[in-house]
């Protein structure tokens, strides 16, 4: 399955992945507003055998499929560790 991998400039580490290149139809109005002026980083083909640094591919590949994207969020600050850039 391939994926298109957007970043935008409104939520740092916040990835928006798509299931067609530039196809934010399906995208919440908000979640686009919220995402801000989106970059494409990178085309990808997915596969269960292929993992994903910070998302479940399964869970990305099920969500493309039903709607045509994932959201991909930081990853949860933890006290006392820095986080790795």
């Amino acid at each position: 399955m391939q994926c298109w991998i957007y970043k935008g400039n409104g939520r740092e580490e916040t990835y928006l992945y798509l299931a067609a290149e530039d196809d934010t139809g399906q995208v919440p109005d908000e979640l686009l507003v919220a995402m801000g002026k989106l970059e494409l980083v990178m085309q990808l083909e997915l596969s269960p055998q292929r993992p994903l640094a910070r998302a479940s591919t399964e869970q990305v590949m099920h969500d493309l499929a039903r709607k045509g994207y994932y959201l991909q969020m930081p990853p949860p600050d933890i006290p006392g560790q820095e986080r790795v850039q």
